[in-house]
């Protein structure tokens, strides 16, 4: 029996997932208890899209008497998972961030959707996007301080999650959309290697850079949800059929040394606040000699334009439809983007797809020294007011490269907003990521103890 819900909801996932496990908790008892937390949160935050009650406690309902049958439970099993509103959820309204898809239901699962549906997660509901996950922002606000934007554009699947709706949820990145909202909003943000979870099923903006990544309380609910969704699909072709690593085996494994950290200032470093640079400058002399500074090759001056060339071409190409059905109901900043990329040369497109490996080759000589590049997630805490999601400069250069990436909530500013530091791997290395992070975490936590 719950005798008070707020131990509940601020239970990890791990933690939440044992007690269903052993039968101290029920489906339906940690629903209801995330259910009321929604109804007492969700009037000041607005991170939803869509919500039903009725029909999470359907499904925890069928999972409690799956329980009962003996038979072997999912690794996610009466785990209650949020999902961005972009992501195609049968039976369900998926409307994108815009009145042109209302009243959108479609017929059939993304593929993470099935995935999580066979791990035993609960569908708790979508989670509100920005508009075509892009810049114009949506309803919710930053459960930290509502005065202030939650990031975007995965805005409402980070909220969730920080405002203890939810222990995890799913979101897209195509510049920062995971780690800029996680940031802010002061959750861990995990952003695996491009092509790791399959996008079947989900809004294509770039297809050469939409990631879907996924949101939690630690590293290893992190690692736990990201283990259900990795893997090939056949309706992605940039998935592989590679065995998928062993994420949360891996991320509580202890190292056989300390890691090392290279401490990069990123372009736009010039934009990053005096509260930003301080405290990743304490956090690297407590480092000490475990710590190193390094500098990034020339070719990253080019980065963020280059993103943005990729990002534009494709979202014009992808998003062309919407023009066409209602160009009227689009923001201006999207019409914008859109027109950019319409107006952009073949040639500027093309050459901007071969700079990912020429970045990553760069990236080589860094990663032979360090287990882990260590960086700002965002260059401020989250900005005030709501009519932007804030800065994404500090994350785009990683989507580019399809490197790992992960921020942590470490860090406070002076008026008690979240700051992230963001950690950096080696493409495909994304386990061994997860467990140098969880090692910071605890490292850290030893400097405030």
């Amino acid at each position: 029996m719950i005798h008070t819900k707020v131990p509940i909801v601020s239970l990890t996932a791990l933690e939440l997932r044992d007690r269903l496990a052993r039968g101290s908790l029920s489906a339906v008892d940690l629903a209801q208890a995330c259910l009321e937390q929604i109804a007492a949160r969700e009037p000041e935050v607005q991170a939803w899209a869509w919500l039903e009650s009725e029909h999470v406690l359907d499904q925890a309902r069928t999972l409690d008497r799956y329980r009962q049958t003996g038979r072997p439970l999912g690794p996610l099993h009466g785990l209650p998972v949020a999902l961005k509103d972009i992501i195609d959820t049968r039976r369900i309204p998926t409307e994108n961030g815009t009145s042109i898809d209302a009243g959108r239901v479609p017929a059939k699962d993304a593929t993470v959707v099935d995935r999580l549906r066979a791990a035993g997660a609960v569908i708790a509901g979508k989670t509100v996007t920005t508009e075509l996950a892009f810049l114009h922002p949506g309803k919710t606000r930053n459960p930290a301080n509502g005065g202030h934007t939650p990031g975007g554009s995965s805005s409402g699947s980070a909220a969730a999650v920080a405002a203890g709706m939810v222990p995890l949820a799913v979101g897209t990145q195509t510049g920062g959309s995971v780690i800029r909202p996680a940031a802010y909003c002061g959750v861990v943000g995990f952003k695996p290697t491009f092509g790791s979870i399959p996008r079947t099923g989900i809004l294509s903006q770039s297809p050469s850079l939409d990631t879907v990544g996924v949101f939690a309380r630690t590293v290893e609910d992190a690692a736990l949800l990201s283990d259900a969704l990795f893997g090939y699909d056949a309706g992605d072709r940039s998935t592989n059929a590679m065995p998928p690593p062993r994420l949360l085996t891996t991320a509580r494994s202890e190292a056989h040394v300390r890691p090392t950290f290279a401490f990069v200032r990123p372009p736009g470093w010039e934009e990053a606040s005096e509260e930003v640079v301080l405290a990743m400058r304490e956090l690297s002399d407590a480092l000490g000699e475990y710590c190193f500074e390094a500098v990034l090759p020339k070719a990253f001056e080019e980065a963020v334009a280059v993103r943005e060339r990729i990002n534009f071409a494709e979202m014009a190409k992808c998003y062309h439809h919407y023009e066409r059905r209602g160009g009227d109901q689009l923001s201006e900043v999207l019409r914008a983007a859109m027109q950019t990329g319409s107006n952009m040369p073949a040639r500027d497109y093309i050459a901007a797809l071969d700079w990912p490996e020429i970045l990553n080759a760069g990236l080589a000589e860094i990663f032979q020294r360090c287990d882990a590049i260590l960086t700002p997630a965002t260059p401020s805490p989250a900005p005030a007011g709501l009519g932007s999601t804030g800065s994404s400069i500090f994350n785009g250069l990683w989507t580019l490269c399809g490197t790992p990436a992960v921020t942590l909530p470490l860090l406070e500013s002076e008026a008690g907003l979240p700051m992230g530091v963001q950690l950096v791997g080696p493409q495909g290395e994304d386990a061994r990521l997860l467990r140098t992070a969880r090692w910071l975490a605890t490292f850290t936590e030893g400097m405030t103890a």
